[in-house]
């Protein structure tokens, strides 16, 4: 286990840095010129992206990152 001591700025920093990737990650998983086999590195990249955001954000800044099989639970 790793730990991280940041700052307020910089825990800032990361949220806004993570959230604009899975912006991008959603906009071209929804372009259907991409290959299934790169959407799927695409989808593991979300995840862990997103599990890292859990760790920096609220849970309601979250809630709209959730990818779509958590939400239909």
């Amino acid at each position: 286990m790793l730990g991280l001591l940041i700052n307020e700025k910089e825990q800032k920093e990361i949220k806004y840095l993570i959230k604009r990737e899975l912006e991008e990650l959603l906009l071209d998983l929804d372009d259907h010129r991409i290959d299934t086999l790169v959407k799927h590195a695409m989808r593991e990249r979300y995840h862990s992206l997103f599990q890292l955001l859990l760790r920096v954000a609220s849970k309601e800044e979250c809630l709209q990152y959730m990818p779509a099989k958590i939400k239909n639970r």
